[in-house]
């Protein structure tokens, strides 16, 4: 029996597929054709060249398999189109959702995001919590939420679908970067200035993906998963990089979240000119400015999900930066 994996190139969905084979597990990548396979170099997987867009393609690709994993998603703080972001995480989605379906897969675990479920505030909430981060425009968060609705209207018709809800994984080989890895090395490289004040929940890439594969066994159908670890300010976080690192400036200024909001909007200027992807953008800003704390007990009792510490997530991805020449 063949496990097909979507995203399998990805950061998450690499770690995802290194998990299976490690339990002795068959995988079949959908990969793209453009897309850079490095994080799947030396793995013993079949490749389905394919894209969640192209629905046949995916249909093609389930030839065989019984199970289903599906990370394949944009990632991205800002893009000159953002339409695309729709296409991949939420037509994508259904056209992977609709192709499970017609071929009778055992079950499917959806990697949705804590981007789905908002923002709700220094007291920790949990999978019921309802989405509230409209407001921001951030394409990334509404994409998500709309991919997580369509998730879950497949599964109350019938769809053996599990829906996870990673935080903020940290660990190895983010060769894109995410900008999850992106905000590390501007950290590393001392190029924020400020900061704003807001939280974020981070966990160990690895015991994410552990999650993730335990999500198939013991991930009860319809449900929701939030995989995350540590609650921390966005202050608390930069600081724990420098330190763990023992390189990089932590930004010392609390900027008003209305003045990061217009430097975010210069980031995006400068990356039309530039075409590079900004250090952030202004709706990242006014996500950033909310506290997504999360309580994980859920996951924990359910799923098995570990509690590694977060420097040693952190040191773990400062040191495979460093090795693969993304740190000067």
């Amino acid at each position: 029996m063949s496990n097909l994996v979507t995203g399998a190139t990805g950061y998450i969905g690499s770690a995802v597929v290194r998990q299976l084979l490690d339990g002795g597990e068959k995988v079949r990548c959908l990969v793209r054709e453009t897309s850079n396979r490095k994080n799947l170099d030396g793995l013993e997987v079949e490749i389905a060249r394919g894209d969640v867009r192209d629905a046949a393609s995916v249909r093609r690709a389930l030839e065989g398999c019984k199970r289903v994993y599906h990370l394949a998603a944009v990632y991205a703080n800002w893009l000159p189109k953002p339409g695309l972001m729709y296409q991949v995480n939420e037509v994508g989605t259904r056209n992977v959702l609709e192709a499970c379906r017609d071929a009778g897969i055992e079950k499917i675990v959806y990697c949705s995001s804590v981007a789905a479920l908002g923002a709700h505030g220094k007291t920790p909430a949990d999978e019921s919590a309802a989405f509230n981060l409209a407001s921001t425009r951030d394409h990334y968060y509404l994409s998500k939420y709309r991919a997580e609705q369509a998730a879950l209207e497949f599964a109350r018709e019938g769809l053996p679908v599990v829906i996870v809800n990673p935080s903020n994984p940290i660990g190895p080989r983010d060769i894109a970067p995410t900008p999850t890895g992106a905000l590390i090395l501007s950290i590393l490289g001392g190029k924020l200035p400020a900061y704003v004040d807001g939280g974020i929940n981070l966990v160990d890439l690895t015991d994410c993906a552990r999650a993730i594969v335990a999500a198939m066994e013991k991930g009860r159908v319809g449900e929701k998963y939030v995989l995350g670890n540590q609650n921390v300010s966005i202050k608390q976080y930069f600081d724990l990089i420098v330190q763990v690192a023992g390189r990089g400036k932590s930004p010392s200024i609390r900027m008003p979240v209305w003045a990061a909001v217009l430097s975010g909007y210069g980031y995006e200027m400068l990356a039309r000119l530039t075409g590079k992807p900004p250090a952030t953008s202004a709706s990242w800003v006014r996500v950033g400015s909310h506290y997504s704390w999360w309580n994980c007990t859920k996951a924990r009792e359910e799923l098995g999900l570990g509690r590694r510490p977060v420097a040693e997530s952190i040191a773990e991805a400062v040191e495979w930066f460093a090795a693969n020449g993304y740190l000067s």
